[in-house]
């Protein structure tokens, strides 16, 4: 291992939790959606404020946030190394992943905000489902971006890897 560097660590951290994230959120793409869309309006806001809930937490934020860092890391790392394919792949890892930061941020995180504001108790049968679609249609779109984002993060620091000389 006479080649193993800083560098390589940050790399190999970058790709092993960026990797943890866009698995989440691609399992949560082909499992927990489909599931929720057989539920009934009721159950399914209920559902899904008792998950804002619960995911926000150390184990989740250190996947979340770290990729953010450990990205926005590693591409400093690799630039100041020196520019070549595999510091592209890094750059663009990076990009990836900070528009999967942005998409849940802006996107989906208001829409939580809201949900959480809303006393389902308080709603009629006709609101529940208005509200349900509202969300649902919004928040699975966003979703579904930050899957595609976030697994071509993964991709590209995977070909980040790959020694091109």
């Amino acid at each position: 291992m006479s080649d193993f560097s800083i560098q390589h660590l940050v790399h190999l951290a970058a790709k092993l939790i960026v990797g943890l994230a866009g698995g989440f959120f691609y399992t949560w793409q082909v499992s927990v959606i489909p599931g929720t869309l057989k539920i009934t309006d009721a159950s399914y806001l209920e559902t899904m404020k008792s998950i804002n809930k619960e995911i926000l937490n150390p184990f989740f934020f250190v996947i979340f946030f770290g990729a953010l860092v450990i990205s926005i890391l590693d591409a400093g790392i690799h630039i100041y190394s020196g520019w070549g394919l595999p510091a592209l792949f890094i750059i663009l890892a990076t990009i990836a992943y900070v528009l999967t930061f942005g998409i849940t941020a802006f996107g989906n995180v208001p829409l939580n905000n809201a949900l959480e504001a809303l006393q389902l108790n308080d709603l009629s049968v006709e609101e529940l489902k208005n509200f349900r679609n509202y969300y649902e249609v919004t928040w699975n779109k966003y979703h579904l971006y930050r899957t595609w984002t976030s697994v071509m993060a993964f991709i590209f620091l995977i070909l980040g890897t790959i020694n091109y000389k």
